[in-house]
């Protein structure tokens, strides 16, 4: 599954490293936090679906790293990064062993058919 991305040979030489480091600190924290934690949920404040997600852990007992960027209108400028960076359009990012799983939605699917279990314990 490879989604449209503009080849480098597309963009001017003169942007290219405004498009790499763009909110690079943001992007980096995130994957920092994705390398040393097994569970990791990115969201942001006011919105009921990072907190859906993380009941969802909390209900089934699992450790989880929750990351939160600002709210509605604050930080979205920010919070773009990490939908260019995954390519999941909306919050919370749900990340288990490295690898985006989606949002609440798709995490309580996993829950529910015990592939989260199976994807924690390597099996």
């Amino acid at each position: 599954m490879a989604r449209p991305v503009l080849p480098a040979s597309q963009i001017h030489p003169a942007i290219r490293s405004k498009i790499a480091d763009y909110q690079s600190p943001l992007v980096q924290a995130v994957q920092a936090a994705v390398a040393a934690n097994d569970v990791v949920v990115v969201g942001m404040a006011m919105n009921p679906f990072p907190r859906r997600a993380r009941k969802l852990l909390d209900d089934a007992q699992q450790p989880f790293t929750y990351l939160e960027y600002g709210s509605y209108t604050s930080q979205w400028y920010q919070r773009s990064s990490l939908k260019m960076w995954t390519g999941w359009p909306t919050f919370p990012m749900v990340f288990v062993k490295g690898t985006l799983i989606g949002g609440a939605d798709d995490l309580k699917k996993l829950i529910d058919s015990a592939e989260l279990e199976k994807m924690l314990s390597g099996s």
